[in-house]
């Protein structure tokens, strides 16, 4: 049958299994726009407060769901908008599929209004992108950016359109949705020598990164874990992969993680990295990083291997797939000596104090995970509440944590809540965040009013920036320059102007009475929690430098 272009592009996002798309519009996707209006029976469109609050909703509503996010914006401005988001979902490894529209190809290089050339600008941070000149060519290179974003290592891809390619007619044929199509080599000899190490070590330790999470392979990375009794320790991106509470979970490492997990790294004779790239939050030191293991490096993108850390043995593939080749190989083991030197660790660790009289965040967070539920799903920004999230969060499930971890994006949380709550409207959604880092996206507040979702916002309000004060504290000086705005911002009472409910906790028999009414609001609330500046982020490794160096206190 004969479609135009922005037809074509409803009936392949139809064809791919697209139900939700975020967007806002502008002339260069007038067309599409008309064609959303016509197929609102298939596809929801959600309007965003902007563009960027668009990506960041498409990025959470892909890690909430497994599936490929889609986010929509018009050329120019629109399109510039979407790069923090874009960037967030490739430092991250989320599958995103961005469309622009852009202005028609008889305008491209002439300076025209609300003309950028998105497709350069977005080179580095897309596994691929693509500019349409040809509408016989559009429906398979969607097909293709769909391809692409869930295929091997997932990320996002983008489609520019220009204005002329939406109106031009062509042939359209359908075609089945786009699967995964990689498909991993497994070498028997290396599986064995794997499993081998496996077998001989004595103080084996398993740091996982999200490309477990990516691989869906939480069951058997735990299967593994508990058959050669291997401790478990996670970086940001792995929240979740051992639920809280499993004796093998040490928790996370790196900068601000675990000493129990630092010190097990450190001393460990066998490290099996699975799914992860060694970032410099976590190998902070790369020539002292596990300096006394074997490194066995687990991956599905070959560039990751030996990029940060030089590693023993590497085995390149899905890491679900390389974990059930590993299992029947691996013996059931028992390391009473070496559990018994990380309990010791755990007991040595950083505890921090409660208080009945002021609002510790540890504490927040701790209220919030009894008050919730199992199956709540968390939401951050970036900055100190994003680490005190990831320590003291009761993960139980792998994919209930979402967080900019790769690029670090301020705002972020928001539009992820947003993007979260449509994916899973019968599951709780819980945004934490900081004044610093709501003052970001807040706008997007709207988005959460309009379309009904009552998300709860937490606001650990310290009226300052407070991991960057943090740093400056340590590192220099106390020199805190640009970090204490003193912004006199009434949560409460923005909250209200935006048609959400407001509260203000000093205390915690006042954060409970508030999340308490928050959980059973039908809107969305907003919850100011008055926490002392100078609350820090401990345990700290300095950057570069490894555990030894690290402040407890």
């Amino acid at each position: 049958m004969r479609l135009t272009g922005a037809q074509i592009m409803m009936e392949v996002l139809a064809e791919q299994g697209v139900d939700t798309i975020f967007g806002y519009p502008g002339g260069s996707v007038l067309q599409i726009y008309e064609e959303l209006y016509h197929n609102q029976h298939r596809i929801r469109h959600v309007l965003t407060a902007d563009e960027q609050g668009a990506a960041f909703a498409a990025d959470g509503y892909s890690r909430a769901t497994g599936r490929v996010g889609v986010c929509l914006a018009t050329s120019g401005p629109g399109a510039t908008n979407l790069v923090t988001g874009i960037a967030t979902a490739f430092m991250d490894s989320v599958p995103m599929v961005a469309i622009t529209g852009n202005v028609p190809t008889g305008l491209i290089g002439q300076d025209s209004f609300q003309e950028v050339y998105i497709a350069g600008i977005t080179l580095p941070i897309t596994k691929h992108n693509f500019y349409v000149t040809d509408v016989n060519k559009l429906a398979d290179t969607l097909r293709q950016a769909f391809a692409i974003a869930q295929s091997g290592r997932k990320g996002p891809v983008l489609v520019d359109i220009p204005k002329d390619i939406t109106l031009a007619e062509a042939e359209y044929e359908p075609k089945p949705a786009m699967t995964n199509t990689y498909k991993t080599k497994l070498i028997p000899e290396q599986i064995a020598e794997a499993a081998k190490l496996i077998n001989q070590a004595k103080r084996p330790v398993i740091y996982c990164g999200g490309g477990v999470i990516a691989s869906d392979a939480g069951a058997e990375l735990a299967m593994l874990a508990m058959k050669a009794e291997i401790p478990v320790t996670h970086t940001l991106m792995a929240a979740g992969v051992l639920g809280y509470g499993e004796r093998l979970n040490l928790g996370m490492l790196g900068m601000h993680g675990w000493m129990a997990a630092n010190n097990a790294i450190a001393e460990a004779d066998l490290v099996l990295a699975i799914g992860t790239r060694f970032s410099d939050r976590v190998a902070q030191n790369r020539r002292t990083f596990a300096g006394k293991a074997t490194i066995i490096q687990i991956d599905i993108d070959p560039s990751e291997i030996n990029k940060n850390v030089q590693v023993d043995y590497s085995i390149l593939g899905d890491v679900k797939d390389i974990l059930n080749a590993l299992l029947p190989e691996v013996e059931d083991r028992e390391h009473d000596e070496w559990m018994e030197q990380i309990a010791a660790w755990q007991r040595d660790d950083y505890h921090p104090e409660d208080s009945e009289t002021v609002l510790k965040p540890h504490q927040i967070i701790g209220m919030i995970c009894e008050m919730t539920g199992q199956d709540a799903i968390y939401t951050t920004d970036v900055g100190q509440h994003q680490m005190w999230s990831a320590q003291y969060l009761k993960h139980l499930t792998s994919c209930n944590f979402l967080t900019s971890g790769g690029l670090g994006a301020m705002g972020y949380g928001y539009g992820a809540a947003i993007g979260a709550k449509l994916a899973k409207p019968d599951q709780p959604v819980i945004h934490i965040t900081g004044d610093g880092s709501f003052h970001m996206n807040l706008n997007e507040a709207c988005t959460a009013v309009s379309y009904k979702l009552p998300i709860i916002t937490v606001i650990m309000n310290n009226s300052v920036l407070g991991m960057v004060r943090q740093l400056q504290r340590y590192f220099n000086k106390g020199y805190y320059m640009a970090t204490e705005p003193e912004r006199e911002t009434d949560y409460v009472k923005v909250a209200e102007g935006f048609g959400c409910v407001g509260y203000r906790a000093t205390n915690p028999e006042e954060f409970k009475a508030a999340f308490a009414k928050a959980l059973e609001s039908e809107k969305p609330v907003w919850i100011d929690c008055i926490v002392d500046r100078e609350e820090r982020v401990l345990p700290m490794i300095p950057p570069g430098k490894g555990v030894e160096s690290v402040i407890m206190h």
